[in-house]
């Protein structure tokens, strides 16, 4: 990694950010850059809040001008690294893989290393960057905490027809889940735009303005009460489109730590939430699972479906919920 300067930063403090500490406006309103580093530029007096340095956990007032001037950055740069793989298909190609929880599938801010392209670059030479030195083969994406199925492109030719398949919306993908709260109707599609959140600059929202279309399909395949199992087909594939909608519909998917549980489904009497959160016993991570993949092969042209089965964590939770009823 290269030192590179970012510019500095100017915010004004609305009525919305009101009492709100000082470091946790910076973290809401600096997204791209990690709490750590926000807290280190604190203590090295980057920060001011109308001129006058102040402490972490200063409150917000109204009116306030607060000026940020990072201290430089590492530039991020991909290098191999010999980490595993779980490979479900490969040849001359593409590559099928079964990403485990807690990967990241590039490098980012606050993950430098240790992501699916590191380890790619490892295992595989000369893989097709699609324009960006960060991603090489990368044609879609998984949340660091969702696990499943994702195509990787081994060329310039596999590349550019996957990306092309996304773009066209043929490729298919479906994922299960544990959602919060009852479904009103068994199936559905839900809609919205989705977009940064206004105010909280780390999540995506349902908007009504400057978000792009997302179209999610849902089915119930087990209804556990306050929990049901979820078949997911996604139509477009937006950061965050199924927790985001999810929760944006008020069953938002279990053990997701940024779009978590929902109060307003679990009931009012505390013991209705007791009793939903030990039928979960187990959910560490968002229970989100990429279970089925379907492509058309670059080269051969032949229809491919490929099929994982529930990783360890989410088959647990399922077995107990099927042991409470």
């Amino acid at each position: 990694m290269s030192d590179s300067n970012q510019p500095p930063f100017s915010f004004k403090v609305d009525e919305a950010d009101v009492g709100m500490r000082l470091d946790a406006f910076l973290v809401e309103h600096c997204p791209d850059i990690s709490r750590t580093k926000i807290q280190s530029d604190l203590s090295e007096g980057r920060i001011l809040v109308d001129g006058r340095l102040r402490p972490k956990g200063f409150r917000m007032k109204a009116g306030w001008q607060i000026t940020y001037d990072p201290s430089p950055v590492k530039t991020l740069q991909a290098v191999a690294q010999d980490l595993p793989l779980d490979i479900v298909y490969q040849d001359d190609d593409i590559l099928v893989l079964n990403k485990a929880a807690g990967m990241v599938v590039h490098p980012a801010m606050g993950h430098p290393d240790g992501t699916v392209v590191n380890a790619l670059l490892f295992h595989f030479q000369g893989l097709d960057a699609g324009g960006d030195p960060l991603r090489p083969g990368i044609v879609h994406r998984l949340d660091r905490d969702t696990t499943g199925l994702m195509a990787v492109a081994l060329n310039d030719l596999a590349h550019n027809q996957l990306a092309e398949q996304l773009r066209d919306r043929t490729m298919g993908r479906k994922y299960k889940t544990f959602s919060w709260g009852q479904w009103d109707e068994d199936k559905g599609i839900l809609k919205g735009d989705i977009g940064r959140h206004p105010r909280q600059r780390v999540r995506m929202a349902v908007v009504e303005h400057d978000g792009r279309t997302a179209v999610t399909h849902y089915e119930v395949l087990e209804d556990f009460g306050f929990v049901q199992y979820c078949s997911i087909k996604l139509e477009t594939g937006r950061t965050h489109q199924i927790r985001a909608h999810f929760h944006h519909f008020h069953h938002p998917v279990v053990g997701d730590p940024i779009y978590g549980d929902d109060r307003r489904v679990l009931g009012v009497h505390p013991m209705d939430r007791v009793k939903a959160q030990a039928m979960v016993k187990g959910a560490a991570r968002q229970m989100l699972h990429a279970w089925r993949l379907e492509l058309v092969h670059p080269r051969t042209q032949e229809a491919m479906t490929f099929e994982v089965d529930l990783p360890k964590d989410m088959a647990h939770v399922l077995t107990g919920l099927r042991k409470q009823t």
